[in-house]
């Protein structure tokens, strides 16, 4: 990932080295450039854990003037640690969110897909051929019922994307060195993966770390993504410029991923 630092004071962010070039406007920000106060400090985005309101929509403001998109056009969902996955066509009058859902895709020109993140996997989808983009929320619950696969297959359901032809994007997270998890975890990874090797990581004393970033890799190559670009990233190694719910003992923000098609230019 290349890191961007602009200013002092303003948003820093990530983006994919493989969509620098690409008709798309994309960042997963991190906590910095903000203006919350801690435990939160300081580019909180997550409104319903006890952030200021005024702090967290000043927050929102800020990423999106990062990216120069309209954020009063931005979608997003109530996470729900689920697999489902909606079709953003734009905001709801009524709401903030479209639907109880972890995965959003669209092929709207302009419309910001966005979601937050703790621990849990943002995982961004690009299909040059049709150009449509999606987003996905992968915690271990999401990653064993398909959250990757969901929006995959939203994505071809609705816009006949090919997953030959995706690119997919799997971001900062805990990584497998910090994950620990207990046995009906190890029984869902066994489940879902038909083993768990490669994904499950015993150590000495019997404890068991869950590697995400490979979990959803995995998934995605089976359903037949070529392109898949992985981060490495540890949120819960890197407090000081992610959030961590783990690590921080769920005293913490929520850091956001956005993303959004850009017009195709004519060659």
């Amino acid at each position: 990932m290349i890191r961007i630092e602009t200013a002092a004071d303003e948003p820093v962010y990530y983006q994919f080295e493989f969509w620098q070039s690409a008709p798309l406007k994309h960042g997963v920000f991190t906590r910095l450039g903000g203006v919350s106060q801690a435990p939160w400090d300081s580019l909180n985005v997550g409104g319903n854990i006890g952030d200021d309101v005024e702090a967290v929509a000043q927050n929102h403001e800020r990423i999106y003037a990062a990216l120069e998109l309209d954020g009063s056009r931005a979608c997003t969902v109530w996470q729900v640690h689920g697999a489902e996955t909606v079709v953003a066509n734009g905001p709801l009058p009524d709401r903030k969110w479209l639907a109880k859902a972890d995965g959003i895709v669209t092929d709207k020109i302009g419309l910001p897909l966005a979601m937050r993140f703790a621990d849990c996997v943002p995982i961004l989808f690009y299909d040059p051929v049709r150009h449509v983009i999606g987003m996905a929320h992968a915690g271990w619950r999401g990653t064993v019922q398909g959250a990757a696969l969901s929006t995959l297959v939203a994505m071809r359901d609705t816009y006949g994307s090919q997953p030959a032809d995706v690119l997919a994007a799997i971001g900062p997270s805990i990584g497998p060195e910090n994950y620990q998890v207990g046995p009906e975890v190890v029984e869902a990874v066994q489940a879902y993966f038909g083993s768990t090797d490669g994904l499950i990581h015993w150590t000495d004393d019997g404890s068991a770390y869950f590697n995400l970033w490979e979990a959803n890799r995995l998934t995605l190559a089976r359903a037949g993504v070529e392109q898949i670009e992985v981060a490495g990233i540890c949120t819960a190694s890197h407090t000081h410029e992610f959030y961590s719910h783990r690590a921080e003992k769920g005293q913490t923000g929520r850091f956001g991923a956005v993303m959004a098609l850009q017009p195709l230019t004519e060659n």
